[in-house]
C-alpha cells in the first residue's frame, strides 16, 4: 500500500495554477482584476502571440511597498480580508496577490511596483522560485510581465491552442472587463499593434459604441429597473434585430463579469411571445445586489457566483427585460433621431372587440385609459373633462395605420398589432378566466378528421375559456354553439379548423407552453388581416387596445407591430438637413 505524503510546495503551486490559470486569457483576467482592485484608472495590456510568448499588464494603481511585493508572491497572501467573516460581502474582484503565486509557478514573472513615485521594487520569479530583488525608480503603480507561460508544465503547454485562438480569448476578456468597468481607460496591444484603445466613459452605450460601433449601440434598448433589492440595468437587442447580426452576451454581478446560465435564461424568457423559436437575443446586463447576498468565491477563476436567493434575482432580471421590451423604443426604426421613452400601461385583461367606439368615449380614450397608459405615443389633447384624444389615424393600403408624432411618423401593422392584442387577451382568459363569447343563431357544423376531433377533445377546456362552445355530434363532427367575437369580420369556422390543424400531434410539455401555443395560434387566425378596410372607430379601438398590452412593439412571431420614421430622416431625404 502506498503511504500518504504531503506534496512538495512546487507541485501544490502548479495544481493551484491549473485551477486559476487555464490559458493566457486567464492570466490576463487575473492581472487586470488585480489592477482594478488596486484602484487603477488606466490599465495597459500588451501580449505577444496571443499571450503564449509574453503578457505585460501595467496600471496606475496604489502599488506595493518592497515587503508587500515579496509577500504578495506567497500563497494565500492578501490585502482584502483578515477574518473568516470578511469572506461574506467581499466587494473586490479577488484577493490582491492570490493569483500571482499561481501564475509565477508556471512562468517566468517580473513584478515591478511602487507605492509612491520614485521608490519602487522589481522582483524576478522563475517557476515559483524567487530569483532576484532589486530597487527601481518608477511612478506609482504596478507592472507584471509574464513570459513562457507553462514552460515548466509540458502537459499543460501541449494543450495550449493556436496564437490566433488564444488572442481571441484575450480580446474577449478585455472586452468583458471594459463593459463592466466603463470608467477605466484600457488599452490592448497584440504583437506590437494597438488593437483597442478605450478611454473611460460614463455610459454603457458609449462603451458599446467604442467596441462595436455607434449604429450597433444606438439600436439597443435600455434596461433600468429595480425589483426588491435587485437593480438591473444595461442594453438589450430589439426583437426585430435578433438573428440578423452577431449575438453578444455579457453579464456582470456587482461589477464582476460572470457566466450564469440561470440569469441568461431569465433574460431570454422575457422575450417569450416576441421571438420565433430558436432565436436568442444579445444582452448586456449589470445586476446589482447586496454584497452579503452573493458568494463570489465559489469558482477558482471567479467566473461563477452563488446567490442566497437565486429565484429573486432571476425574477428581477426577467421583469427588467420584459419591462424594457414593453417600451416602444424597442420598436423598429427607419433612420436616426427617435429616442422615445414610451411606456405601455400593462395588459388590462379585458376583452376589447374592434367595433366602432369600443373602449372609447365619443371617439376619445377614457380618463381611466389615459391614466393607465402613461406616456404612450399619443398626441394627447387636454380637454375640460380630462379626456385625452387618440391621434388622427389614417389607414394605408388597407394594411397599415399611420399617425403623427412630435418627433416623427409611426406606422402600425394592423394584423400584427391585433395579433398582439388578441394573444395577451387570450393568455389572460386561459390563466385567469374565460373570454366572453357570442352565441350563434344557428349552430356551426364542423366535419373533422380523427386527428382534429382528438385535438379538440384534448384542448376542450382551453377552447371554452377562449369563447368556443361546442359538442360532439356523431363521431368526428362538432356542433359549435358559441364563438369569440374579436371583430365583425371574424371567420370562426376558418379559425377553428386552422387552429385544430396546427394542434394535431402537439406534444408540448406543461400547461404554460400549451397555453402560449394555443393563444398564439388562435390570435394569428382570429386577427384582422392585411387588406381589411377599417373604419375610424375600429382603428381607434385597435390603437387603444394595443396601448394596453405588455409588449406592444412586437407580435407573437417577433415581427414589428410598429415602425417609427423620424422627422430628421424625412428632412434628410428631402434635403432639408
Amino acid at each position: 500500500m502506498p503511504s500518504v505524503a504531503v506534496l512538495p510546495s512546487a507541485v501544490a503551486d502548479q495544481i493551484a495554477a491549473g485551477e486559476v490559470v487555464e490559458r493566457p486569457a486567464s492570466a490576463v483576467k487575473e492581472l487586470v482584476e488585480n489592477a482594478l482592485d488596486a484602484g487603477a484608472t488606466v490599465v495597459d495590456v500588451d501580449v505577444e502571440e496571443g499571450g503564449r510568448s509574453s503578457i505585460r499588464v501595467s496600471d496606475d494603481g496604489s502599488g506595493l511597498a518592497r515587503d508587500d511585493a515579496l509577500l504578495a508572491l506567497e500563497r494565500h497572501a492578501t490585502s482584502k480580508i483578515r477574518r473568516v467573516e470578511d469572506l461574506v460581502g467581499v466587494t473586490s474582484f479577488g484577493f490582491r496577490g492570490e493569483a500571482l503565486p499561481a501564475i509565477a509557478s508556471v512562468s517566468r514573472l517580473t513584478l515591478e511596483t511602487a507605492a509612491a513615485d520614485g521608490s519602487g521594487t522589481v522582483v524576478f520569479v522563475e517557476g515559483g522560485a524567487l530569483a532576484d530583488v532589486r530597487d527601481a525608480a518608477r511612478r506609482r503603480g504596478t507592472t507584471v510581465s509574464v513570459s513562457r507561460l507553462f514552460y515548466n508544465v509540458p502537459a499543460r503547454l501541449k494543450f495550449m491552442r493556436s496564437a490566433r485562438s488564444e488572442w481571441r480569448a484575450v480580446s474577449d476578456v478585455i472586452t468583458a472587463i471594459a463593459l463592466a468597468r466603463r470608467g477605466t481607460h484600457l488599452t490592448l496591444t497584440h504583437d506590437g499593434k494597438r488593437a483597442l484603445t478605450l478611454p473611460g466613459v460614463e455610459s454603457l452605450r458609449a462603451r458599446i459604441g467604442a467596441l462595436w460601433g455607434g449604429p450597433y449601440a444606438d439600436g439597443l434598448v435600455e434596461v433600468d429597473d429595480v425589483l426588491g433589492e435587485v437593480a438591473v440595468s444595461g442594453l438589450i437587442e430589439r426583437p426585430g434585430d435578433v438573428g440578423v447580426r452577431t449575438r453578444r452576451v455579457h453579464l456582470a454581478i456587482n461589477g464582476r463579469v460572470v457566466r450564469d446560465t440561470g440569469l441568461l435564461r431569465a433574460a431570454e424568457s422575457a422575450y417569450r411571445s416576441s421571438l420565433p423559436a430558436g432565436f436568442r437575443p444579445s444582452v448586456v446586463l449589470d445586476v446589482t445586489v447586496s454584497p452579503d447576498s452573493v458568494d463570489v468565491n465559489v469558482h477558482p477563476a471567479k467566473a461563477e457566483v452563488r446567490f442566497r436567493d437565486r429565484w429573486a434575482v432571476e425574477r428581477a432580471v426577467e421583469h427588467a427585460v420584459r419591462r424594457a421590451l414593453g417600451n416602444l423604443d424597442s420598436a423598429a426604426t427607419l433612420g436616426a433621431g427617435i429616442a422615445p421613452r414610451w411606456a405601455s400601461g400593462g395588459m388590462a385583461h379585458v376583452w376589447t372587440p374592434l367595433t366602432s367606439g369600443a373602449g372609447l368615449k365619443d371617439g376619445h380614450t377614457s380618463v381611466e385609459h389615459v391614466r393607465t397608459t402613461g406616456a404612450w405615443p399619443t398626441t394627447e389633447l387636454a380637454t375640460e373633462d380630462g379626456v385625452g384624444a387618440v391621434p388622427r389615424l389614417t389607414q394605408l393600403r388597407r394594411t397599415y395605420i399611420m399617425f403623427e408624432r412630435p418627433d416623427g411618423v409611426a406606422l402600425i401593422d394592423q394584423h400584427s398589432a391585433h395579433e398582439r392584442v388578441l394573444y395577451e387577451s387570450f393568455m389572460a382568459a386561459l390563466t385567469t378566466g374565460g373570454a366572453p363569447s357570442q352565441r350563434l343563431l344557428f349552430p356551426l357544423t364542423l366535419h373533422l378528421g380523427a386527428a382534429g376531433a382528438e385535438a379538440y377533445e384534448e384542448h376542450r377546456d382551453s377552447f371554452e375559456r377562449l369563447g368556443f362552445e361546442a359538442e360532439a355530434f356523431g363521431g368526428q363532427t362538432l356542433l359549435v354553439h358559441a364563438v369569440p367575437a374579436p371583430h365583425p369580420r371574424f371567420d370562426a369556422e376558418h379559425c377553428l379548423r386552422d387552429t385544430l390543424g396546427s394542434l394535431t400531434g402537439d406534444r408540448l410539455a406543461g400547461n404554460a407552453a400549451r397555453h402560449e401555443h394555443l393563444a398564439a395560434t388562435v390570435a394569428c387566425k382570429a386577427a384582422i388581416k392585411a387588406g381589411d378596410e377599417l373604419g375610424p372607430g375600429e382603428m381607434q379601438a385597435l390603437y387603444v387596445a394595443l396601448t394596453r398590452t405588455t409588449l406592444p412593439a412586437h407580435d407573437v412571431h417577433g415581427r414589428s407591430t410598429i415602425v417609427l420614421l423620424s422627422w430628421d430622416e424625412v428632412e434628410r431625404r428631402f434635403g432639408r438637413r
